[in-house]
C-alpha cells in the first residue's frame, strides 16, 4: 500500500534526526515502496529523502 505512514519520529535537533536516518533506512527501507523524508516541522522544508529524489 503506497503512501502509508509506517513510522513517525521527532527529534529536537536536526543533527540527531540526520544520525537516525540510516537507522530508519535499515529498519524500514526494505518495505515495498518505502520512502523516508526528513522535514523541518517549523518551516515545512524537506531536508532530505531516501531514496534520493532523481
Amino acid at each position: 500500500m503506497p503512501d502509508r505512514t509506517v513510522m513517525h519520529g521527532w527529534w529536537p535537533l536536526e543533527s540527531t534526526a540526520r544520525d537516525q536516518l540510516p537507522v530508519w533506512v535499515g529498519s524500514w527501507g526494505s518495505l515495498p515502496d518505502a520512502r523516508i523524508t526528513l522535514v523541518d516541522e517549523e518551516t515545512g522544508e524537506t531536508l532530505t529523502t531516501w531514496p534520493n529524489e532523481a
